[in-house]
This record gives structure tokens, sequence and C-alpha cells, in this order.
């Protein structure tokens, strides 16, 4: 299976073969080969406890409106991974998508600040909403650039997973 990931502005392409019962190697410009076993639980919400080759590791990944925010071994880090073959059959819904697009909350929180006003024009990955989750402060961003049409919640609200914050024309 190919894939690409992006970390920021690092793109790079990776293969993951099984190449034997439990066994995997995962090809790229540094390739890894995972024998045995790996391992990944989630312990809370968010939080897995991962074992990879006997090293263990913690990763809190948050999903946000682009990708997914990923805490790990002291470090933070915004991620997205996509097939290009779903970009190729045209899923890439995300980057150049027309029409309205509704940005809900990735995670339960609490809207903390609300960065646009109806009727402004934001660009790709603008902030639009900050949303307070498990003591961590995530800022959504616009999928598309576009014009706010409709901003459902308020400062100070509690939101679900899923739940609708703006919508973009």
């Amino acid at each position: 299976m190919k894939l690409e990931v992006r970390i920021g502005t690092l793109a790079r392409q990776i293969e993951i073969q099984r190449t034997g019962p439990n066994q995997f190697a995962i090809g790229g410009e540094n390739s890894l080969q995972v024998d045995n076993k790996i391992d990944a639980m989630e312990v809370a919400p968010n939080t897995y406890s991962i074992l990879v080759n006997g090293r263990a590791f913690e990763a809190v990944v948050i999903p946000a409106a682009e990708g997914v925010l990923v805490r790990c071994g002291g470090r933070e880090f915004r991620a997205t991974v996509s097939d290009p073959r779903a970009w190729r059959r045209g899923r890439g819904a995300l980057f150049g998508a027309e029409g309205k697009q509704q940005v809900v909350a990735p995670m339960p929180g609490k809207v903390i600040r609300i960065l646009v006003s109806a009727g402004e024009t934001v660009e790709a990955n603008q902030g639009l909403i900050v949303v307070e989750a498990m003591k961590m402060q995530n800022e959504i961003r616009a999928p598309k650039r576009g014009t706010i049409d409709r901003i459902f919640i308020r400062e100070g609200q509690a939101v679900s997973a899923g739940e609708p914050l703006v919508t973009i024309t």
C-alpha cells in the first residue's frame, strides 16, 4: 500500500508491505523493518500506547479540520496521510472543494475563541475557531478559501465531536 504522509511542509511517499506473519516493511526515504509485533492500544480518549519492535511510545492523536494533531515524545506536529489513488479518483475534497462546506468540531471540547466573523473572506488553512480539549487548545482551520456563511457556535459553548462550527461558501 502506497501512502503520502505530510508533516508540516514535509511530504514523503511511503510504502507498507506485509513481509510475513506479523511482519511489515515500511519503505520510503528511511525504511523500517517491523518484526514480530506492533501493539497499539487506546488507553484514554485519543491517547494511544504503542509498542514497535520492543520500543514503547505514547501518542495523543487529535483529529483536526485537516489531518491530525499528534503529540508524542514531547513533540507536537500536524500530520495528514492520504492515498494517492484516492486523489486520482477525485476524492481530495479538502483542497479546491467547491460549494458550501461545513466545518465541524473534530473532538468534544469548549469553544475558547472565534477568530472569524460571518461574511469574512478566509484563506485555506486560516484559523477559524479555537477549541479546548483535554486541557489543550486546538485551532480549527479552514479547509478551503471562501467566505464565512454562518457561525453556529459562541465562545464558551461546549461542543460535541461532529457538531457544526461554521459554514464556508
